[in-house]
């Protein structure tokens, strides 16, 4: 079913795994794609590997920086005419210290990483998100948002001021007709994890193409009644 056909899907973090299995699910149902990451070598890896058809353009952009990402929306819209699906992929994971010992450079990362380049995102692309036109932005959070764990505080509360962020956004945005969602995975079965954890039992994890079905089922006519949830994807994990 080509239930995107005709529509703009911009994916950030599109060279990462997930953002890669979200590009391709989208690509599958007629999209068309804007991918972002900061590497143009590693996006052009992640375009070719779209299926053959999907018209798709690649814009390597620093999601820190708010000039290069208004400058990175307004190519997109150059290129596409519109954006009516904004799928904020892009983050990242690290374990620290406690909390007493965490640095500003840690605290401050991971806030960037998971945080401000969502709020980067929403704040240059809502503009362009034609109202009624089932607009639809998705969030990465994480299941560690809704329960803090030691040695991980940071990054919990990055994840859960996502979901904060996607509540607030979903209520400013219910009257445009733009709903605003985000999902909670647990255990990513990536290399990285698959390496950085070699004794877990892979097998419950959650593959990226399955969470990729959920964000798609977000972005869809289908979840049109659906704005301001934080959807767990755990799997078995």
């Amino acid at each position: 079913m080509q239930e995107f056909t005709g529509k703009t899907v911009v994916v950030t973090g599109a060279a990462g795994n997930l953002g890669r299995a979200t590009a391709v699910a989208f690509a599958r149902r007629g999209a068309r794609l804007a991918l972002i990451d900061l590497d143009p070598d590693a996006l052009q890896s992640a375009q070719n590997a779209l299926p053959k058809g999907c018209e798709s353009a690649i814009f390597a952009t620093d999601l820190l920086d708010p000039a290069a990402v208004s400058t990175m929306i307004a190519g997109v819209m150059d290129r596409f005419g519109a954006i009516h699906v904004l799928a904020n992929i892009a983050g990242g994971f690290a374990m620290g210290p406690a909390i007493h010992e965490t640095t500003d450079a840690q605290w401050d990362s991971l806030m960037d990483l998971n945080l401000r380049t969502v709020f980067n995102c929403c704040r240059a692309a809502i503009p362009e998100i034609p109202e009624w036109s089932g607009g639809r932005i998705v969030n990465v959070s994480a299941r560690a948002a809704v329960r803090g764990a030691g040695h991980m505080g940071p990054y919990c509360a990055s994840k859960a001021a996502v979901i904060t962020l996607t509540e607030s956004l979903a209520d400013e945005l219910k009257h445009r007709g733009i709903t605003v969602n985000c999902v909670l995975p647990g255990t990513l079965d990536t290399p990285q994890n698959r390496a950085a954890m070699p004794d877990a039992d892979h097998d419950t994890w959650v593959p990226p193409d399955a969470l990729a079905e959920v964000i798609l089922f977000l972005a869809s006519d289908a979840a049109r009644c659906v704005t301001g949830a934080a959807v767990p994807v755990y799997g078995r994990s």
